[in-house]
């Protein structure tokens, strides 16, 4: 098949930063072009977005539900492969839902859904239809992140005891969703569009999803102390949870919006029987192998010997920082690989099979309502 994946956008339009960051991610490796979108829910800011991008008028929709219509209505040669949805959380599940009920695959940014009622029935959708769906956990995207999933699954650093993931951020430290121009900050922490969680629903996600993503393990049962601290703030802004995984393994997750000074401090350490690993974040083409019995050693991107897993996702040569684009970039891939394979009757290598799924989503969506249910119990311990 001699032609790109052809995606369709729904949100991301005219000051919205993450429909930016989808489409340089998708557009990194040649693989994907973008042929229509919906890019907001007012159609005169739709049309003015997609004109941005310089889609012709006749591709640039209102609403999704009128791309998804007549995208359809279009030759199969023509139409959008795939729709990409970019929306604040409660705005996930409409278009994905009718995207599968039509025949679209789908990538989706994270959480999954705004409830748990929508995730399950997206998950039915997917198992269903047996469409492809992405969810854009792109931290898991990096090649060293990678490198330690697959020495993880090949034994290196012995059976796992311990985890301890944290994701810190400092800039929801004050209030300042009261900031007409803050829009990120508006819809992050209110209710009826982020759903039952601000912070953990967030970024806590995330860093729920990397430790099980790199460990190959799942949480059985967790205990947590959830906080809101700004005042007048509707949703949490900071957790510390305990974690029990099903291996016996005992872990902390840490997440924070209110932690001053600090970015995007993604940082996971995991403790074997033989080694320990920690991965940063901030500094990505670095993974540190703690041995039990030796010097530390300090693996890079593109150097030496590493796993095919992770030479699969490095791009560019040793040195030159693979970051957050790139990661982001590796789930677009692999998700086209697979869709371009589905559509030449393939099956796609199994090294490109490799992205969070509809599945990951709904563990993610189970674990920010656990979460709120644990940090409201006396009990504590919750069962996952």
């Amino acid at each position: 098949m001699s032609r790109k994946i052809r995606m369709g956008m729904v949100g991301g339009g005219r000051g919205a930063f993450i429909g930016g960051v989808h489409r340089m991610a998708a557009a990194l490796d040649g693989q994907i072009e973008l042929v229509c979108g919906a890019f907001s829910s007012d159609p005169e800011k739709s049309r003015l977005s997609g004109q941005d991008l310089f889609l012709p008028s006749d591709r640039i929709y209102g609403s999704f539900e009128e791309m998804i219509t007549k995208e359809k209505a279009l030759p199969q040669g023509e139409r959008m492969d795939f729709v990409s949805i970019v929306t604040p959380n409660h705005m996930h599940f409409p278009p994905a839902k009718m995207a599968l009920e039509n025949g679209f695959h789908v990538v989706c940014d994270k959480p999954l859904a705004f409830d748990m009622e929508e995730a399950y029935e997206l998950e039915r959708l997917v198992k269903q239809t047996g469409l492809i769906f992405a969810l854009t956990h792109n931290y898991t995207g990096y090649p060293m992140v990678k490198q330690a999933r697959a020495m993880i699954k090949n034994g290196d650093i012995g059976d796992i005891r311990k985890i301890v993931v944290e994701y810190p951020q400092g800039w929801l430290s004050t209030k300042l969703e009261e900031d007409d121009s803050q829009k990120q900050a508006a819809w992050r922490t209110d209710p009826s569009r982020s759903g039952i969680a601000g912070a953990m629903g967030d970024i806590g996600t995330h860093a729920e999803n990397l430790a099980e993503y790199i460990t190959g393990l799942h949480i059985t049962e967790m205990c947590a102390d959830v906080s809101t601290f700004v005042p007048g703030r509707l949703l949490d802004d900071d957790g510390n949870v305990l974690l029990r995984f099903n291996n016996g393994a005992k872990g902390i997750l840490h997440a924070s919006q209110i932690s001053a000074g600090e970015e995007n401090n993604l940082n996971i350490r995991i403790y074997g029987t033989k080694a320990g690993l920690q991965w940063f974040q901030m500094e990505p083409n670095t993974l540190y192998v703690k041995w039990l019995n030796r010097p530390m050693e300090i693996l890079r991107t593109g150097v030496g010997n590493l796993y095919p897993e992770a030479q699969a996702h490095t791009r560019i040569p040793a040195g030159h920082p693979e970051g957050y684009l790139e990661a982001f970039a590796s789930i677009y891939r692999n998700f086209a690989y697979c869709v371009r394979a589905r559509l030449e009757g393939k099956t796609a290598d199994p090294i490109y099979n490799d992205f969070p799924t509809v599945t990951d989503g709904v563990r993610g969506m189970n674990f920010i309502y656990k979460v709120i249910e644990s940090g409201k119990s006396a009990q504590k311990w919750i069962n996952v």
